[in-house]
Parts: C-alpha cells; sequence; structure tokens
C-alpha cells in the first residue's frame, strides 16, 4: 500500500507543477526555452535530471549486475564530456539559440542545420522510447497484476502529456523536483541495503572478482566502448544547450556546470553500487531492473517506496527532456524554416505540441522493438555521438572546419552507426559501433576541411571571441 501511496503523491506533484507551468506559457520562446530565465540552482538540477534516467538506472544496472564496477566505464564517459562543457556553457549561453542545428546553420550552413536535426530526431526518440520501458517495469514492480508493456503504454502518455503542456518551463522545475528527491533517497538507500546484504565483504565474497577489477571480464576495448558513446553524447547534447540556452545569464550557466559535475560523480557511483550490492541479494532473467527491484525487495518499505517513486519520477523527467528536444527541432528547425514562415505565436505553439505527440507515438513505437535497454542505449548514443558531437566541438574549437567537412562527418557517422547496428541486430560485437562511426566521423571531417578553401572569417570569428 505505501508504495501506491508514494507513487499517487509523486504522480500529484508532477501534475500540479505541469499545470501551474502550462499556465505561464503564452509564446514558443516560453515553451522552448522557459523565456530564458532559468537561475543556476534550477539549471543544476534539470541538467542532473535530463542525464541520469533509464540509461543509468537501467542500462547502467544492467550492466552492473553482469560485470560489476565496469558499468562506471559508461558512466565515467559523462564525467569526461563535463570536463569539455565547462568551457562550453557559458560561450553557448551567448549565442541565446533555441537548438543545436541553430549553431550548425551560423557556423555552416542550411544543409548541415537539417542533416543534424534527422540525426538528432532519430538518437532522442531511441532515448525516449527506453524511457518508457524503464517506467513500465517500474510500474510492473509495484503492481505485479500490470503488464510491464501496459505499463509502458501508461508512462508513454504521462510523458506525452507533461511535455506537451509546458515545455521547458514544466521540465525544468519537474526536474528539480525529483532531482532533489532522487539525490536524498539514493544517498540513504546505500548504507541501508548494504546492511541487509550482510556488508561489503559479504557482497565481495558472493560476487565474482572481476566485478570488482577496472576492466572486469569485459577487457578494455568493450569498456572504452561503453566510456566513448557517453562521452560523445554529453558533449554534443542538444538537450542540455537548450538548458544552457534557457539560462538568466552566462554565469548561471557556468555556475550549474559545477554543481552538475558534483552531482553526476556522487549519483552515477550511488547508482551502480545499489545495482551491485543488489545483484549480490537477488537474482533475475530480467537484470536492467535490479535497481527498482533492490528498491522493491531488499530497502524497508517507506525508504523504497520513495525511491521507486523517484526511479520513476527520474524515468518521466528523462523522457521528457529527450522528447521534448526532437520536438523543439522539427518545430524551430523544420516548420518555421520550411512549412509555415509567417505563423502566429499561437499556431506555432499549437504546432510544438502536435509534434510532440506524433514524436511520442513514434518513440513507443520504437520502444516495442527493443530487448535491451543497455544496447538501445548505447546505439542512440553512438548514433548522436558520432554524428553531431565531433561538428559540434568543431564549431567552438576548430577554426579550419569548413562546411563540406561538417557535411561529410555527419553524413558518414549517422550512415555507419545504422548500417553497423542492422547488420548486428542490435547486439554487442568485438568490435562496437563506435570504432568505426567515430573514426570515419572524425576522419572525414579533418581531411574534407583541409581539402576545401577554408572557411570565412566571419563564420567562426564569433565562437572564438
Amino acid at each position: 500500500m505505501i508504495y501506491i501511496v508514494v507513487l499517487s503523491i509523486v504522480v500529484a506533484v508532477l501534475l500540479i507543477t505541469t499545470v501551474v507551468k502550462a499556465l505561464g506559457v503564452h509564446g514558443s520562446t516560453d515553451f522552448l526555452v522557459a523565456g530564458r530565465k532559468l537561475p543556476w540552482p534550477v539549471l543544476v538540477f534539470t541538467l542532473l535530471s535530463s542525464w541520469i534516467g533509464a540509461g543509468s538506472l537501467f542500462a547502467g544496472g544492467e550492466n552492473a549486475y553482469k560485470n560489476g564496477y565496469v558499468a562506471l566505464w559508461q558512466g565515467a564517459g559523462g564525467w569526461a564530456g563535463l570536463l569539455v562543457i565547462f568551457f562550453i556553457a557559458g560561450r553557448a549561453r551567448r549565442f541565446a539559440q533555441f537548438t543545436v542545428p541553430d549553431l550548425l546553420e551560423l557556423r555552416f550552413n542550411v544543409g548541415a542545420r537539417v542533416l543534424g536535426t534527422i540525426s538528432i530526431v532519430v538518437a532522442y526518440t531511441v532515448i525516449a522510447s527506453y524511457q518508457f520501458i524503464g517506467g513500465g517495469d517500474v510500474l510492473h514492480l509495484i503492481f505485479p497484476s500490470l503488464p510491464a508493456t501496459t505499463g509502458m503504454y501508461i508512462v508513454a502518455g504521462f510523458v506525452v502529456v507533461f511535455t506537451a503542456a509546458a515545455g521547458m518551463a514544466s521540465i525544468a522545475y519537474l526536474d528539480l523536483i525529483i532531482g532533489s528527491l532522487v539525490t536524498v533517497i539514493v544517498i540513504v538507500a546505500v548504507p541501508l541495503l548494504m546492511q541487509r546484504a550482510g556488508g561489503w565483504e559479504h557482497v565481495r565474497s558472493v560476487l565474482p572478482d572481476s566485478h570488482f577489477q577496472v576492466f572486469g571480464s569485459v577487457g578494455p576495448v568493450t569498456a572504452l566502448g561503453y566510456f566513448i558513446p557517453t562521452m560523445l553524447l554529453l558533449v554534443g547534447n542538444q538537450s542540455m544547450y537548450q538548458k544552457f540556452f534557457s539560462a538568466r545569464s552566462e554565469k548561471d550557466a557556468r555556475f550549474a556546470v559545477y554543481g552538475w559535475i558534483v552531482g553526476t560523480l556522487l549519483l552515477e557511483t550511488l547508482l551502480i553500487t545499489v545495482a551491485v550490492i543488489g545483484s549480490s541479494m537477488f537474482k533475475t532473467d530480467h537484470p536492467r531492473e535490479i535497481i527498482p527491484l533492490s528498491a522493491r525487495l531488499g530497502l524497508p518499505a517507506l525508504a523504497g517506496a520513495i525511491l521507486l517513486g523517484g526511479i520513476f519520477a527520474k524515468v518521466i523527467s528523462t523522457a521528457n527532456n529527450y522528447l521534448f528536444s526532437p520536438a523543439t527541432n522539427l518545430i524551430h528547425d523544420v516548420y518555421s524554416r520550411f512549412i509555415d514562415k509567417h505563423a502566429s505565436e499561437r499556431r506555432t505553439l499549437l504546432a510544438s505540441r502536435l509534434i510532440v505527440i506524433l514524436l511520442g507515438g513514434f518513440a513507443l513505437l520504437q520502444a516495442t522493438t527493443f530487448t535491451s535497454v543497455l544496447a538501445a542505449s548505447l546505439y542512440a548514443y553512438t548514433i548522436y555521438g558520432a554524428a553531431v558531437t565531433p561538428v559540434v566541438l568543431a564549431v567552438f574549437f576548430w577554426k579550419r572546419t569548413t562546411t563540406p567537412g561538417a557535411i561529410a562527418s555527419i553524413i558518414l557517422g549517422a550512415a555507419i552507426t545504422i548500417v553497423w547496428n542492422a547488420a548486428h541486430m542490435g547486439e554487442r560485437t568485438s568490435v562496437d559501433a563506435v570504432y568505426p562511426a567515430l573514426a570515419a566521423s572524425v576522419l572525414s571531417l579533418i581531411l574534407v576541411s583541409f581539402l576545401t578553401p577554408p572557411p570565412a572569417r566571419e563564420k567562426w570569428e564569433r565562437f572564438f571571441t
């Protein structure tokens, strides 16, 4: 009963916050970037909540169940990416754009914008899709008679309603509530779970030694296959750039990165620890469920209920972010540019909400095809990281990049990832897609740029001032 009560409270808080923020949305700027008024404390938690979702809770949990602390290589990619972000955050806010393709057009041309938009829509709807899967798993654990598939459809409905109602303002303040709740309860949950597991020495004695080694049983090549896609996704992450574009000032954007670094290091390490301890206590045919399973069966009822409620809210939050972001692309980069250039604010807002609904349906369709959240997450991270991130980094760090080089990089990075994944049916191989895709993307960016005339000074100067 306590699980139902806590989940009901969580859903009620989400609904109330969404309704309140929806009343303040009067135009596309409010909807897309929260009127550019977010202070740094709100930015910290919305960045943290959008980053730590089903990828950490379910893909990370699945990895930790199978391989132990090797799963931290996946999170460490994000930590490395944050070091790069530190030097970009303030500069990104200075341009006050709406999307990453805005930056690509400013630096290159409209072709780069369109190709960037396509890559983002593909990658982000995959990420949204496995949030639906994770949310369905949580509902099944709370309501055993409810099939996980039915729960997935219910979660998808929640996400579409929340996202379409108030856009960025709703997402940011939902994330503030959710991020605070989950941070506190995970800190409390680790020692409680450790005690119930019989202490650290018992956990070590039950699990293989490889679970506590740097590369474990997977080896350095596979470990880097976890690390690189995550790092690339974070560095080029459009959802993150939209948060910076929504910041009240450059100073707020920079301050938010400090809090984000601390929160990410803490939460991801603790979540993997929960999964490792839980894997010493429980055996399951669904490894992705090990963290919510540990909350449900391994913690005292109240703590377990709050953690499960927090996990559910995290999934909703991350799905909101990764559904909202491609919707922003389609409304700002396609609809307003090519379909209805003179649309009124009201018509643009209506189109924005309709696109959210359509993308939600597309993400749900994809969710029915995945068997492994870990495989799905690495596929999405790779397609984004190989196609978009190298070009985004070139915008800020390499003056010599040319438009043909950027376009070749985006096309090859996306195409090789998709073909590689299709050839191996989404299964992990001895050579991960990130290696050939990233190599082709970076090499084409460099070689084509050197083989074509250098860009005019006005194309790159504003990004280096």
